[in-house]
């Protein structure tokens, strides 16, 4: 499964998607010029389990690293994921 990712405007997603659903999701919106704040993150049943939500959120630490921006997680998954583990601290902003 291919993790995608979508913005426009101030507004993005990183998502999965299966014959033209979006079947896991993790949105965003932009805060000034360097800050991207986690706002949701949801996954379809089926997915359930498999740690897609946490690679929704890794993925957003990738992108977030290569473009030298920071993360707001308000989202309480992202929230935990990120304040759970040193390795993210370069870009969690609170």
């Amino acid at each position: 499964m291919k993790i995608k990712k979508q913005e426009h405007n101030k507004k993005g997603a990183f998502f999965i998607e299966e014959d033209g659903e979006w079947i896991a999701e993790m949105t965003y919106y932009r805060e000034g010029m360097r800050k991207l704040v986690i706002d949701h993150t949801e996954v379809s049943e089926k997915l359930k389990g498999k740690g897609i939500a946490t690679k929704l959120v890794q993925a957003a630490v990738k992108y977030a690293r290569e473009r030298n921006l920071l993360i707001k997680p308000v989202c309480p998954f992202a929230k935990k994921v990120l304040e759970s583990s040193e390795e993210y601290e370069d870009v969690l902003t609170r």
